[in-house]
């Protein structure tokens, strides 16, 4: 491998980082003044709304790639404010699920709308075309 193309990769990966970390903080910050909410707390309603039956403590961990703890305090905080219930398992008394309410999937439903169109004013610089070769090189190197 050239020295001068294993820069190009170098240099690539600060970028790719630049532009996640400035979308992510401009996420954040959208999430944070325009809804009183967080990023996290977000992505905890996601992953709920997405497994509609609800799902146990550590899978709910799994799916967001965080811990056991971070997610319980995420999940603390979403249940005082009556947008997820737990109920422990009939099985296994260690055994935790969790669910939306009605409330939190209402509530859901309307901050996914936002925070798509967010998304979208935050590229909208990028073409259709641009998106497919983001998509295709994005996948070539290993994502989803």
């Amino acid at each position: 491998m050239s020295d001068t193309l294993s820069k190009r990769r170098l240099k690539l990966w600060i970028r790719l980082l630049r532009v996640t970390r400035g979308t992510e903080a401009s996420l954040r910050a959208f999430l944070r003044t325009g809804h009183a909410t967080t990023l996290p707390r977000f992505d905890v309603l996601a992953a709920l709304w997405r497994r509609r039956d609800g799902v146990n403590m550590s899978e709910l961990s799994r799916m967001l790639l965080v811990s056991n703890g971070n997610a319980t305090t995420v999940v603390d905080r979403l249940e005082a404010d009556g947008l997820v219930r737990r109920t422990p398992s009939q099985t296994d008394r260690r055994t935790v699920f969790v669910a939306l309410t009605p409330q939190g999937r209402t509530r859901f439903e309307r901050l996914a709308t936002e925070h798509e169109a967010e998304v979208a004013r935050l590229f909208a610089g990028l073409s259709e075309a641009d998106l497919d070769s983001l998509t295709d090189i994005f996948k070539r190197m290993g994502g989803r």
